[in-house]
């Protein structure tokens, strides 16, 4: 099922040729979006302290928060990244959209086979976070993988992983992980598309009505990527787990700026 919230975008904007500023958000709203953030715990706890600072060295606003998905995988402590998301959840708005490797790992609490894709592609860290040593983890077979895995992640955090968004609409944003299907309409995306998109969308090259803040695909840089002077997406995964370099976007009004923990 779509989790869906914000009001969808079903009509083009009017003003979007009009305004040479590009993007923006309603008036008093401020948004940080962190970019896949894959175990690094380390350079999330910058990351909150340094959008924690920015925040109240601004004037006053109605701040969100939006993880871009990837919490987990590759990297060390997946377990502590979401302890530490959900630690911040308790002090102020943050929303937490569903990236392709959350929607990897709970496929594989039930299916061996999406578990041993899991597995292959960064989820042996992860498990290994929560508690399952190297030592057992060469010896057991996928099968009492899964059970281990039952039993060293708690319910809550799997019901809190299952709780994501797979989109977000703020103003002419949009948040996703991956990106959106450009041949569809914001508000009739799959879940699909959302969490393991990369062509079409990252090389569209016709205007869009939204501005895509997105992860999923590394870039050494932040990535914007202009369509007749506006930004049709602006892509912030800069490998953490692989650069040690932790990406976030600030946004209010039609201001942009960016923030990075190493």
């Amino acid at each position: 099922m779509l989790k869906t919230i914000g009001n969808l975008l079903g009509k083009k904007r009017s003003h979007r040729g009009a305004d040479a500023r590009g993007p923006s958000l309603p008036e008093g709203r401020r948004i940080y979006a962190i970019g896949d953030i894959h175990g690094r715990l380390d350079l999330f706890e910058q990351m909150i302290a340094r959008i924690e600072t920015d925040d109240r060295e601004r004037r006053d606003a109605d701040t969100l928060v939006i993880l871009l998905g990837d919490l987990v995988d590759r990297g060390p402590d997946s377990a502590g990244v979401i302890a530490a998301a959900r630690d911040w959840q308790q002090k102020r708005a943050v929303r937490v959209l569903t990236g392709n490797h959350e929607e990897m790992f709970l496929r594989s609490l039930h299916d061996e086979a999406a578990l041993r894709q899991f597995l292959r592609f960064g989820g042996r860290e992860t498990v290994m976070s929560f508690g399952l040593t190297p030592e057992e983890y060469r010896t057991l077979s996928h099968a009492d993988v899964m059970k281990q895995i039952e039993r060293i992640v708690p319910a809550d955090v799997i019901e809190w992983l299952e709780s994501a968004e797979d989109i977000i609409v703020e103003g002419d944003y949009v948040f996703a992980h991956a990106g959106i299907d450009p041949a569809s309409p914001v508000d009739d995306q799959s879940p699909s598309a959302l969490r393991w998109i990369r062509e079409p969308f990252l090389s569209h090259d016709e205007a869009m009505d939204v501005c895509v803040v997105h992860g999923h695909t590394i870039r050494d840089e932040v990535e914007i990527r202009r369509v007749g002077g506006w930004p049709n997406r602006i892509g912030i995964d800069t490998g953490a787990f692989r650069t040690g370099r932790l990406t976030a976007l600030g946004l209010q009004g039609s201001e942009r700026w960016v923030m990075e923990a190493s």
